[in-house]
């Protein structure tokens, strides 16, 4: 919950739409800077408003009734301070204006959203992407408590939230062995953030995205790849320990066959075939992307392959091919 708010409400008139001289009545309730305006479905001659003191001037009739009916508006608002107050409920002027239009209806906050999307997208999504996302929400959570928050209201969610968790990702500082996050490790934290906020737009949970005007900055990175010499340099070294040496041949396999890990733990014999050459090849699809891909089998692929097509690892345990 945010400490030491600030909640204000004041009445105004609009003359945007000045019909006969008389303008249409709006109340406004600012909680924390953020506002939210009611109409009030009232009208009132210009000439006899009082923008100082949000008032009707005179003491005629319809002066005092329409004062009186302002003043019951302003008490029916603190009533509906009072009300979110005591539920415990995060304060926003939207809030408040959406419990004094007896319009009340749940408003997700941006937590509740994290774990809708972890849970729904827990069947679509591969463990080391969900993973990463858990990641993602453990930041989210640290940057709020770091603001004494428990949590937002994705209607406060602002281009300024944006900014500051970028900075907070770029400074924090892990108590552990890390260092601080690269700027492509922090887009992707951003990214992901990204990614769920557009799902709460598209199902109605927020009326407008705040990364409209965000635009992530990738450095590209010039990744380098073993020369010969190296890559023969593993496939010489000889670890003696049977754990290192399975790490080192399943290292050699991606190296042999362009595949992922993840892509090498999910083969099994269904997926090498005979090809129109008479050689065997590799026939998946990629765990990322889920396009299809046909790679021939080169000689040392096939030989890792041949080493552990009889070991008690490939029949209990996930390792199919391996």
């Amino acid at each position: 919950m945010q400490s030491h708010l600030t909640f204000t409400q004041s009445f105004w008139v609009s003359t945007s739409r000045i019909k006969n001289n008389e303008v249409s009545v709006y109340l406004r309730i600012t909680v924390n800077g953020k506002r939210a305006n009611i109409s009030l479905h009232r009208k009132v001659d210009l000439s006899l408003w009082d923008p100082t003191k949000g008032r009707v001037k005179g003491n005629n009739h319809e002066s005092r009734l329409l004062n009186r009916y302002l003043d019951e508006v302003k008490n029916r608002i603190y009533q509906a301070h009072d009300e979110l107050v005591k539920e415990k409920v995060i304060l926003s002027a939207q809030s408040i204006k959406v419990r004094f239009l007896g319009e009340d209806k749940e408003e997700y906050t941006l937590l509740t959203l994290v774990e809708y999307h972890n849970t729904q997208m827990s069947v679509s999504l591969s463990y080391g992407t969900l993973k990463n996302y858990f990641t993602t929400h453990k930041y989210i959570k640290l940057f709020l408590n770091k603001k004494k928050l428990q949590d937002i209201y994705l209607s406060q969610l602002t281009f300024r939230f944006l900014v500051d968790f970028e900075k907070f990702l770029r400074t924090y500082e892990p108590i552990d062995h890390q260092k601080k996050m690269q700027n492509n490790t922090v887009m992707k934290h951003i990214q992901r953030l990204r990614k769920m906020v557009t799902l709460a737009y598209k199902m109605e949970w927020i009326e407008k995205d705040p990364f409209i005007k965000f635009k992530p900055t990738y450095i590209k990175i010039e990744r380098e790849f073993l020369s010969d010499d190296e890559l023969q340099a593993i496939v010489d070294k000889n670890f003696g320990i049977e754990r290192l040496d399975l790490v080192k041949d399943l290292f050699l396999f991606s190296c042999y066959t362009g595949l992922s890990y993840i892509d090498v733990m999910q083969l099994s014999e269904d997926n090498l075939v005979i090809g129109i050459d008479g050689g065997q090849w590799i026939i998946t699809s990629r765990q990322k992307t889920n396009h299809k891909v046909k790679i021939p089998m080169l000689p040392i692929a096939e030989a890792l392959i041949n080493k552990y097509k009889d070991d008690i690892k490939t029949k209990h345990t996930k390792l199919k091919i391996f």
